[in-house]
């Protein structure tokens, strides 16, 4: 009876025994064709692979080296010169030293006139107001200096600062250039805030300001981490040329401007302000924000144009500004 009692355990070790070695027999035969399959597309891909970083790298290597050396959206003295010869215009271009830094800019017009003093954004140099400092109009009436501000252009291209330190830079060429007769600054969309903070700074030295497409409301400023990141990481190296120092400057901005909305107060000149509707990068509400916070100011004339976007200093909006440039007493 026992020899029976265990007869159909015995079946059933047997069949888990056989069932066992058949799954493993199958998994190696699996598991052999995978390593064959491995081994094979290595050969084969490896040297697609190794060619395709090969190329990557190249791409990366001639990236840097382009993004170092071009996209710098500046012009030489050289050329420069050249072109406002051609055009019969006088151009002056002077490099000083300010507080240890190396500021560079451009000069036309007679020197006994009222002076329009261009502030150019991010990124830029003073050749961003090129077209206005060659105006025969223009010219009949001011004389025209555009600078490079630090960082940009050939006032230490590269080497980015905040408002704060860039308006200790600028200040001094204010007295350097001062002629008895009235200032006027006229700031695009960085140049904006910079143009507040130099009037704030640098008070009874400006007659009037205009403010182009200026960005100055904190609150509507994008918050935009990416841009911290890429200042504090060797990722940096990747952006081209002006971009570099732009992104710098723009990082700083969003804490620059919380200390600026207490010096609008300063400001008592008049104030010119021109925005387009349709401005994508400085949101036509910084004009609201503007408004509120020049309490003090002479008068505040608003401007808003019709579907201009933010390059509102060029063409076709140029014959816009240029009248209000004229039209300023």
């Amino acid at each position: 009876m026992a020899i029976y009692y265990f007869l159909p355990l015995k079946s059933t070790y047997n069949a888990i025994r056989d069932t066992k070695n058949f799954i493993t027999s199958r998994t190696r035969f699996t598991l052999g064709l995978f390593v064959k399959l491995y081994i094979h597309l290595k050969k084969q891909l490896m040297p697609l692979f190794k060619k395709s970083v090969l190329r990557i790298s190249i791409i990366i290597f001639a990236w840097v080296i382009f993004a170092q050396s071009c996209m710098k959206m500046r012009i030489s003295d050289s050329k420069a010169q050249a072109e406002f010869k051609a055009a019969n215009i006088p151009l002056q271009l002077h490099t000083i030293t300010s507080k240890g830094f190396q500021l560079h800019y451009a000069q036309t017009g007679n020197d006994t006139l009222p002076t329009l003093f261009f502030v150019h954004g991010s990124p830029g140099s003073w050749d961003a107001f090129k077209t206005y400092l060659q105006d025969t109009d223009l010219l009949k009436k001011f004389r025209m200096v555009s600078i490079d501000r630090p960082g940009f252009g050939y006032s230490e291209f590269g080497n980015a600062k905040n408002l704060q330190q860039q308006s200790d830079i600028i200040s001094p060429l204010l007295q350097q250039i001062n002629n008895g007769r009235a200032v006027y600054i006229v700031g695009h969309s960085l140049g904006g805030p910079m143009a507040v903070k130099l009037v704030a700074d640098n008070p009874n030295t400006f007659a009037g300001m205009v403010l182009l497409a200026a960005a100055l409301d904190p609150a509507q400023e994008p918050k935009e981490p990416w841009r911290g990141f890429l200042l504090h990481s060797s990722l940096q190296i990747i952006l081209p040329g002006a971009f570099k120092p732009s992104n710098e400057e723009l990082w700083y901005l969003k804490t620059d401007l919380i200390p600026l909305t207490n010096q609008f107060a300063s400001i008592t000149c008049p104030v010119w302000i021109i925005h387009g509707d349709k401005d994508s990068f400085v949101p036509v509400g910084n004009v609201t924000y503007a408004n509120k916070k020049l309490v003090y100011a002479k008068f505040v004339k608003t401007i808003i144009l019709h579907n201009a976007p933010h390059f509102i200093p060029w063409a076709p909006w140029y014959k816009d500004v240029k009248k209000v440039l004229l039209d300023i007493k």
